[in-house]
């Protein structure tokens, strides 16, 4: 009489399926830290008022010189507001003075996620990013918010 087989029929070995369970896993976080965050919070503060500035630098749009992008009156003073779709965030550090950014936080190319209180905060790691500059307030990020050019025409914001 032969006895049972001790080994189960064949198929993947457990180190196997956990190895592929962890990988995945891995793989997954590290995707959600890349990905954009959907995200397009405005700051606190009060309605701004016409003027006109520029970022400098520059940030690809799809949009251009076409419609406006928002109204003065959108931008919070010592605020701003976030363009998921554009990919941009402007701010008016000052009344009258506006400026904008890529919303691509740059220490893990997160989205930000909200603008008060003179900082643009990104909230996969809270890095955070000056209104007027943006430059690097608090990290982990290291390197400033890349600017991207806007024109103001009357109580019309455009992207350049």
């Amino acid at each position: 009489m032969t006895s049972p087989s001790l080994h189960p029929a064949a198929g993947p070995a457990r180190r196997t399926v956990v190895a592929a369970a962890g990988a995945a896993g891995l793989a997954a976080a590290l995707t959600a830290c890349g990905s954009g965050d959907d995200s397009s919070d405005t700051g606190s503060g009060t309605g701004g008022s016409t003027g006109s500035a520029q970022g400098g630098g520059s940030a690809g749009s799809a949009q251009g010189g076409g419609a406006a992008l928002a109204r003065t009156a959108d931008i919070p003073e010592g605020g701003g507001k976030i363009f998921k779709d554009q990919g941009v965030v402007v701010t008016q550090p000052t009344a009258g003075t506006y400026k904008a950014f890529s919303a691509k936080c740059t220490h893990r190319g997160c989205s930000v996620g909200s603008v008060a209180n003179g900082v643009i905060l990104c909230p996969c790691h809270n890095s955070e990013f000056s209104v007027t500059d943006g430059s690097v307030k608090k990290g982990p990020a290291t390197q400033a918010l890349p600017a991207a050019k806007i024109t103001v025409s009357g109580d019309e914001i455009k992207l350049a």
